[in-house]
């Protein structure tokens, strides 16, 4: 976990549901389903939240109108796969699935066809025909469906050199305590909707879906503050209270394409527009951190708790001042800061786009909370972006004793698809 990791908007840190209709289209045949007297609806307005192109369902005089945050629905087409650059949902799935045994290439084909097919109606809130109705009063709710593929995928499917350098084995942190069951996979997949429901609804159908192909490995839940929750958009805030996300890369700047996602024309071909997923099952103990008083937990991090501004000064969005020093000529963000360790600055620019939920798994046997962070981070090279950073994490940051990394994963993320394409196709039919 560091400083940069993100709840809400993944490229400004903020709360972001709002969709402005333009348009329209067919209604969703879920929406139609459940909404009694929806004759002559009309259907989908296309707008735009957070620099994310997406389209609200309505339906017409007769119906009552879906609100905003159930409306808005993403593309699961475009040159980047939904989920990465998407604003951050209020709750989620991930979910790594192995290959059946006497599962191949071809069947792995067949698998992302139908799952690629799947994904593409459930964001369109349109429901397969035997579908159970978990969902049927709702519409999309900003669900995205993402799919990537672990180191090995390749050996099972004959397509071993095809396999990306990038996906070569993370290295072991001294921190580890890694549960091996719930960690990596052969495929893996990411859900996200602001409707627990709707995100449901895309697990369960998924994994029927995935038929004898692939059996599930691992299941992990999470959540994120509702949008709208605050009386103004704003970065969120984990499990510790702490203000987290606050210096994500942006689509802004002019570097971000380059950091986050793999280039056209790149090794390998088919990971062109791709990016690569680290997951991370980080738990937070509690107990321990809130026995912290409030200025320890501030120098813990290097941050202020009330509004997120660095201790350096200024306010949340205010870059660190790393050489100011106190009366005493003691360094203001101190030396082992979770702040200061893991900037940009301090790992020679390495940095990578984090999305994340948080997790709440019940209580231990000791009483202690099971909660933590479910980390994900994006970058076009893990070794650029996610290894310097732990690594050096790893050697002295004031925040390790208060978390316990304790499972793994490092995925490749195809580019999105086309109409008619499913994800993974330029890999698996090559």
């Amino acid at each position: 976990m560091t400083d940069e990791n993100i709840s809400g908007n993944p490229t400004t840190g903020q709360d972001s549901s709002r969709s402005s209709p333009s348009g329209t289209g067919h209604i969703s045949r879920r929406r139609v389903l459940s909404t009694a007297g929806a004759a002559g609806a009309a259907g989908l307005a296309v707008g735009a939240t957070a620099g994310v192109i997406g389209t609200t369902a309505t339906t017409g005089a007769d119906a009552t109108a879906l609100a905003t945050l159930g409306a808005t629905a993403l593309p699961f087409h475009g040159r980047h796969q939904p989920g990465i650059t998407t604003p951050m949902q209020s709750c989620g799935h991930l979910i790594a699935f192995d290959l059946a045994s006497d599962a191949d290439r071809r069947g792995a084909a067949a698998l992302l066809r139908r799952w690629s097919r799947v994904a593409q109606e459930l964001m369109e809130g349109r429901a397969p025909a035997d579908d159970s109705g978990v969902a049927r009063d709702a519409g999309p709710a900003s669900l995205t469906v993402t799919f990537g593929f672990g180191r090995t995928f390749f050996a099972r499917t004959g397509l071993e050199k095809q396999r990306p350098v990038a996906l070569d084995p993370l290295p072991d942190f001294s921190s580890d305590a890694l549960d091996r069951r719930r960690s990596d996979g052969d495929v893996w997949v990411q859900i996200g909707a602001n409707d627990s429901l709707v995100a449901f609804h895309a697990l369960r159908t998924l994994q029927k879906a995935a038929g004898g192909t692939a059996r599930m490995r691992w299941q992990m839940s999470g959540f994120n503050r509702s949008p709208g929750a605050t009386s103004h958009p704003m970065t969120a805030r984990n499990l510790m209270g702490q203000v987290d996300g606050t210096n994500n890369p942006k689509p802004a700047d002019e570097d971000f394409e380059r950091r986050i996602f793999v280039p056209g024309g790149g090794e390998p071909a088919w990971m062109a527009h791709g990016s690569y997923a680290v997951v991370r099952r980080i738990r937070m103990l509690l107990d321990d951190w809130e026995k912290l008083s409030l200025a320890r937990q501030e120098k813990v991090i290097g941050r202020r708790k009330s509004d997120g501004a660095p201790l350096s000064g200024g306010t949340e969005t205010t870059p660190l001042d790393l050489d100011k020093r106190d009366g005493a000529g003691g360094l203001v963000i101190p030396a082992n800061a979770h702040a200061r360790i893991s900037a940009p600055e301090t790992n020679g620019g390495a940095a990578m786009l984090r999305r994340p939920f948080s997790f709440h798994d019940g209580f231990l046997s000791d009483g202690t909370p099971d909660a933590g962070l479910l980390f994900i981070c994006w970058q076009a090279d893990p070794l650029k972006g996610f290894v310097p950073v732990q690594r050096k994490l790893d050697r002295g940051d004031a925040l390790s004793p208060f978390i316990r990394h304790e499972a793994s994963g490092l995925f490749a993320v195809p580019g999105g698809c086309g109409p008619g394409e499913y994800v993974g196709q330029r890999l698996l039919e090559a």
